[in-house]
This record gives C-alpha cells, structure tokens and sequence, in this order.
C-alpha cells in the first residue's frame, strides 16, 4: 500500500469554535474535555479500506432527525488524492444513515481552508421501520477511504483554496 496521507486534529481554538456553533455549548470546559479524548480515524483491521471516524460525544438520532458533527479531524494528503466519506456499513444498512451531501469530497488543498480543513459530518437517520440511531462517544460512526482521481488534459485549473466548504462554487465563469 502507498502511504499518501495524515489525519491530524485540527487546532484547540477552531475546534472550540465550531463545536460551539454546532452543539450552541458554551461551556469550554466540556469542550476542551471533548478535544482532549478526540480519536484520529483508524482503519480497523489490515484489509479495511475505510478510516473509521469516531464519534466526540454520544448522539442519537430518531427517525428523520439531522445532525451536524464537527470531528475536530482535517487530512493532510498528497496532490492527485481525494477523501471520499460515506457512512459505516453497518449503521447504513441498519438505520439507512446518510450523509446529506451522499458522499463527502475532501480535497488534498482543502487542508488550506479558512477552517483549517475541518471536516464536518451531516447525518441523517432515514430510517423507515423507526429506529432510533445510538452512537456512543468514541465509537465510529463514518468512514473515510483515500482515492486517486485523474484530470482532463486540457485541465487549466490554477486557483488557489482560500475558503472551506463550498468555497469552489464561486469560480470564475460560473
């Protein structure tokens, strides 16, 4: 296998920030408490493809209910690579979790965002026989696999990133 990137927490202050904003918490020490005990994504086993995104606090969600998760995780990854997230299997099949965006993109210049690469999960339970998701803290609720992706050759892309999510929508021409 080619190693071609490095998960690393995003720092204490953006993720006080946004984990505040996301969860309207104002305690900062829950918060610090949270950044603390936070897991870089791991692959569970040597043939997994997928890096494992851990939960940093328990949620549940009911039929139809969205939430939004700051990981306090951002990648940092060679150029020609992608992070695509999807939901774990197990909690798609189950619960029909998605991401609301169906699969997250996670380019290697996204690192150089305003927020510091910080990848957000958005989820939402669409189950149909009304269960409810339960997902402790620290437990893995996404999954993150490393892709290579090509161009066209007559590709002229030259911007550089200089906001986060969504910020590539604003391209000249468009």
């Amino acid at each position: 296998m080619k190693r071609i990137a490095q998960f690393e927490t995003v720092s204490r202050s953006r993720f006080v920030t946004d984990y505040a904003e996301a969860f309207a918490i104002t305690d900062s020490k829950e918060i610090d408490r949270i950044y603390d005990a936070l897991k870089l994504p791991a692959r569970a086993t040597a043939g997994s493809a997928g890096y494992d995104f851990f939960a940093p606090q328990a949620f549940e969600l009911k039929p139809s209910e969205t939430i939004r998760i700051p990981t306090g995780i951002r990648a940092r990854m060679e150029e020609g690579w992608v992070l695509m997230l999807f939901p774990r299997s197990g909690l798609g099949f189950k619960y029909r979790l998605q991401l609301d965006n169906t699969a997250g993109v996670i380019d290697s210049d996204y690192i150089n965002a305003k927020n510091e690469g910080h990848i957000f999960c958005k989820l939402t339970n669409d189950s149909k026989d009304g269960k409810t998701l339960r997902v402790e803290a620290g437990e893995g609720f996404a999954q993150g696999i490393f892709l290579p992706f090509g161009i066209t050759y007559d590709d002229e892309a030259s911007q550089e990133r200089h906001g986060g999510f969504g910020s590539t929508t604003n391209r000249k021409g468009n």
